[in-house]
């Protein structure tokens, strides 16, 4: 109970905690829709949905200031790669909360003139752009991952008694299968890089849908938002399993 209690004090749990809640309800609302008798009920789970993502724009209002920390501080990262993915991810990031906090001001009534569909346009680009090079920063170690296994696999190899033709064929088994049995190795002995790559795979769905990339339905953006929401809620209540920047 102490540690729901502390989950809950902080806004990202709480961000969370309300993500998971919107995504829930947009998926019970895609499954149940075409059934007799729940208008009502869809009526409601689309309402609550809405309320929840209003809630969380007034829970980020402030991760613009967080997220140029963020990048100021990704920008001493020793490796190119990690330092260029980052510190971009970051930084279009910020770009994403100042046009969400425009948006949040539109939905309220602050500012009735906003372009809507043009601002949330320029925060679906800047999102998606921003888990794009989450994605590339996840790749980068992922590769450097599997290119030490291959390597330390062919030391272990090097027998003097093993032909030529021994060592083709044992090539070619590993271009058919080895890559994605070296993948599952390395994804299984770091589950916060795992756990990375498959949060920012399903908060994919939504940005590829809104831009007209990739056409899905609420169903599958509903379930991918539960899900990431669920690898969000265990990294902050348990921050070993974060990818470390």
């Amino acid at each position: 109970m102490e540690g729901f209690v502390e989950f809950t004090n902080r806004s990202q749990g709480r961000d969370r905690l309300f993500r998971t809640i919107q995504y829930t309800c947009m998926l019970l609302s895609y499954l149940i829709e075409h059934k007799a008798d729940k208008e009502k009920l869809v009526m409601k789970l689309k309402q609550l949905e809405s309320s929840m993502s209003s809630g969380r724009k007034m829970f980020r209002l402030g991760n613009m200031v967080h997220a140029l920390v963020a990048a100021r501080r990704t920008t001493q990262l020793p490796d190119v790669v990690p330092r260029f993915c980052l510190t971009a991810s970051n930084l279009t990031r910020a770009l994403y909360f100042i046009c969400d906090a425009v948006l949040w001001l539109k939905s309220v009534g602050l500012q009735p003139d906003v372009d809507k569909p043009k601002w949330r346009n320029w925060a679906t680009k800047c999102y998606y752009f921003s888990l794009l090079m989450n994605l590339a920063r996840d790749w980068y170690e992922i590769s450097w991952r599997l290119e030490q296994a291959v390597q330390e696999k062919k030391t272990k190899r090097n027998s003097f008694w093993e032909t030529h033709n021994q060592e083709v064929n044992c090539e070619k088994r590993d271009d058919l299968h080895g890559f994605f049995l070296r993948l599952f190795q390395i994804l299984k002995r770091h589950p916060p890089l795992l756990l990375d790559l498959v949060k920012n795979l399903c908060d994919l769905s939504g940005p590829l849908d809104t831009l007209g990339i990739y056409k899905t339905n609420a169903g599958v953006i509903g379930f991918c938002g539960i899900l990431s929401s669920l690898v969000g809620i265990l990294t902050l209540a348990s921050p070993h399993l974060k990818l470390q920047q």
